[in-house]
């Protein structure tokens, strides 16, 4: 598979796939000082990570504003998203929360790299922080879907949208989650994961 060839029927730009380029150089050089991603996972860098994340733009609204990822960690999906956004979408706000120290650090340095002014590291759990009016919110293997759902009342309103790439045990997460809340669900396929899926959640309320 050709990234480049991929990446097109996302509307990215030549611009944006050489900025892309430039994200998983900056990866590959920090993932030899910190653990980001797998040793076995790098060497197909492109499908396993930057595509998966890069489908997400197919179910982001064009009047988001405001974007909040959930335990950023290596960047998936939100630098990819950053990057392939910012163009489209100028006035586009994105917070990345990272619990753990390096990985904020990490962050940081690819945002000031890349010059995503629009992206904005913030170094905490994310419960210990306020957001109000959150349109979207991403998350990937990061925590249980019925978590993410307290997050996700907390920040969002009834127009708040959750996207997760979730693996195949997603079913007991979301059977789990229903005990404890109710939410509009839409399971799409993940075209670079036969075992994954994409959460598509609005409107959750508590039970």
């Amino acid at each position: 598979m050709n990234p480049g060839d991929e990446l097109k029927k996302y509307g990215v730009s030549r611009e944006t796939f050489l900025q892309l380029e430039q994200f998983v150089v900056l990866l590959k050089e920090w993932n030899e000082k910190i653990n980001l991603v797998s040793h076995k996972s790098i060497d197909d860098v492109w499908c396993r990570h930057v595509l998966d994340s890069a489908q997400l733009v197919n179910y982001i609204p064009d009047n988001t504003k405001l974007l909040l990822d959930i335990g950023s960690g290596s960047g998936f999906p939100a630098i990819v998203l950053a990057i392939m956004l910012q163009a489209k979408y100028p006035e586009l706000k994105l917070i990345l929360v990272e619990s753990i120290t390096k990985k904020a650090v990490y962050l940081k340095d690819v945002c000031a790299k890349l010059g995503l002014a629009n992206v904005f590291v913030e170094n905490d759990r994310v419960e210990n922080i306020v957001f109000k009016n959150v349109d979207i919110i991403t998350a990937r293997a990061v925590a249980a879907l019925d978590v993410l759902c307290g997050y996700a009342y907390k920040a969002g309103n009834k127009r708040t949208k959750m996207l997760l790439l979730k693996g195949k045990s997603y079913n007991t997460e979301h059977e789990a989650a229903l005990q404890k809340w109710q939410y509009n669900i839409h399971v799409h396929k993940n075209e670079y994961s036969e075992e994954g899926v994409i959460l598509e959640i609005t409107n959750i309320r508590k039970r």
